[in-house]
């Protein structure tokens, strides 16, 4: 049993039941050194970073607990889950490069570092703690997948298309989840945020004064930010454990892809270091369908990745579909689809796997969140 809050400890704790193999997982015990030494169940119980002053150490410690420290010299919270988009961008005043995702993008890529068994621990930990919180997350909900490119510009017909499926999945009751970064992925979630079209159209219409993230990452995200005030205010974000229900829009991007940075549209995100670990959650988690924009070759590797679980579905699994838009980019630019063809072939997944060319035909072929 995970404990996350100090008022769930301190309930668990007045009911007088065990605490042996509980989880405390980033709290701050200052003060429980007497309420934990009246206790004589302390081995097993695993305290996971936050801040452990000396006296509730040693009453640790010394009674069989597991005490995981924080990590003082990491740029990022291993045991923090989710972020919201100001966490990331923290900081973007002073320039990129001074916020927590270029940090910790910069520790990543650190050589002297990449294979350090500590940072390798740390990382690991990192992304088990966003798994975590993204299943709570997800939990009961219809999710869509979006894949896209992070070429498309703002201000394009792609980019307001992409965006307008965004919002229509969103109206339909799905979570929109996509890969989190720029492009086809940053329209898909800011169609998904807003409200409404109204909300859409003024956003969209802002957002051409900067096109892309190159070559300045800090006037891209400072005027996403900007934008993303408008439409869910300044007011504080709420527990990332209460989202779920009214989360509308979802960001899943990875620091392996450091330099795509997160776009700023989503209700929350979930960046990892592994992006093994990132495509699979993506792709698993989109339990009501796929939906593929134009895109380069993490999209193709997205398609062959969601592609794997259809062909060797076995029969009383339900096939969730898989939508490619645009029929000549997907038979002529990039020929994925003939070779979709030909693995679909005699299968079951050949009802689920789809050719388009307008986003008014997704729709209809996703599986309803009611279902």
């Amino acid at each position: 049993m995970e404990i996350e809050t100090l008022d769930a400890l301190d309930d668990h704790l007045d009911s007088g039941e065990s605490v042996q193999g509980l989880r405390l997982q980033d709290l701050d015990l200052t003060g429980y050194a007497d309420r934990l030494r009246e206790r004589g169940d302390l081995a097993g119980l695993v305290v996971l970073g936050g801040r452990v002053p000396p006296d509730v150490a040693e009453v640790l410690l010394t009674r069989g607990a597991i005490v995981f420290p924080g990590i003082a010299d990491a740029p990022i919270d291993p045991w923090r889950g989710l972020y919201f988009p100001e966490d990331l961008y923290d900081g973007l005043e002073q320039g990129y490069a001074a916020t927590p995702d270029a940090r910790a993008y910069a520790w990543f890529i650190d050589a002297t570092l990449r294979t350090d068994a500590y940072c390798t621990l740390i990382r690991a930990i990192h992304d088990d703690s966003v798994t975590d919180e993204l299943d709570e997350l997800v939990d009961g909900r219809s999710v869509v997948g979006v894949m896209g490119g992070h070429a498309l510009p703002r201000g394009s017909a792609e980019y307001a298309a992409a965006a307008r499926l965004g919002h229509g999945l969103a109206e339909e009751g799905h979570l929109v989840a996509t890969g989190g970064g720029p492009g086809a992925m940053e329209a898909a979630n800011l169609g998904a945020l807003c409200p409404d079209m109204a909300t859409l159209r003024h956003a969209l219409a802002t957002l051409t004064e900067v096109p892309a993230f190159a070559p300045d990452v800090t006037a891209w995200a400072s005027l996403g930010l900007r934008v993303r005030r408008t439409i869910v205010g300044a007011e504080p974000q709420v527990p990332t454990d209460t989202l779920g229900p009214s989360a509308r829009s979802l960001g899943i991007p990875t620091w392996f892809y450091g330099h795509e940075p997160p776009n700023v549209f989503c209700d929350v995100i979930a960046k990892y270091f592994s992006n093994a670990i990132r495509e699979d959650g993506l792709v698993s988690r989109s339990n009501a369908g796929i939906v593929v924009l134009h895109g380069a070759a993490g999209t193709v590797q997205e398609i062959f990745q969601a592609v794997t679980p259809l062909y060797y579905a076995p029969e009383d699994v339900p096939l969730a579909p898989l939508v490619l838009v645009g029929r000549r980019h997907w038979t002529e630019t990039l020929p994925v689809w003939p070779a979709l063809q030909q693995i679909a072939h005699g299968r079951r997944m050949a009802e689920s796997v789809h050719l388009v060319d307008t986003f008014d035909e997704v729709l209809p072929l996703l599986a309803s969140p009611a279902s």
